[in-house]
């Protein structure tokens, strides 16, 4: 079985996240939006990039594509769906997640390596890792601010839904190390069910020896 990478108008992180898993003996492929999704895919991959050059509101037009309904129904089904920095923009925009991601806190596009905090262990997406871990992968964003009501945010803290702080790198939450503005430092969470996750920083550019860090390699294990 094979992990569909979802291409759509603008995406380009694609061949990233196809090669990054193949990196790891995972079988991956890219998948037009307009093609569907194939039978009983082993995971599903929205990757980064602007789809539909994020007119209207970054992931807004690609969370209302029919694939989208597909991946909506894979999901529900059991079928592990990660959704990386636009990907994470689709899947708030079409319910996979709560909350929603805006513009940065600094109005500007950003591009650094940045440090986040494992909240929850006990996910697909950090089994490799301990609650309290500091990992370092990279953002490259310029709506990843992520809000949310207050009271939704107690009920995501209540249920261990909050996957990833952003952090510095003894792991103190702080505002210094907060990038974008984030409410509560918040760079990643889980859906109703912890095989579906968003996360604004990019694993996939985090996983190859050859170019960096690896960490990111533990989050994508998620889908052998």
């Amino acid at each position: 079985m094979t992990v569909s990478v979802v291409r759509f108008g603008g995406s380009n992180c694609d061949r990233d996240a196809v090669r990054a898993l193949e990196h790891l003996g995972i079988d991956a492929e890219i998948v037009w939006h307009k093609d569907g999704l194939p039978d009983d895919p082993a995971g599903i991959v929205i990757p980064g990039g602007f789809s539909y050059g994020d007119y209207l509101r970054a992931g807004a037009m690609a969370a209302r594509t029919p694939i989208f309904d597909e991946i909506r129904a894979a999901a529900e089904s059991g079928t592990p769906v990660l959704g990386v920095c636009n990907g994470a923009q689709i899947g708030s925009e079409g319910g996979l997640t709560p909350g929603a991601f805006t513009t940065n806190r600094s109005a500007r596009f950003q591009c650094e390596p940045v440090y986040l905090r494992i909240e929850n262990a006990d996910t697909p997406w950090t089994a490799a890792f301990e609650a309290g871990d500091v990992i370092e992968i990279p953002i490259a964003h310029g709506e990843g601010r992520f809000e949310i009501a207050d009271e939704k945010l107690e009920e995501l803290r209540a249920k261990g839904r909050v996957l990833f702080r952003y952090c510095d790198e003894d792991g103190n939450v702080t505002d210094d190390a907060n990038p974008n503005g984030s409410k509560d430092n918040i760079a990643g969470v889980l859906g109703e069910k912890d095989h579906v996750a968003v996360l604004m920083p990019h694993p996939e550019r985090a996983t190859l020896p050859d170019i960096g860090h690896t960490d990111g390699q533990g989050v994508l294990r998620a889908f052998e």
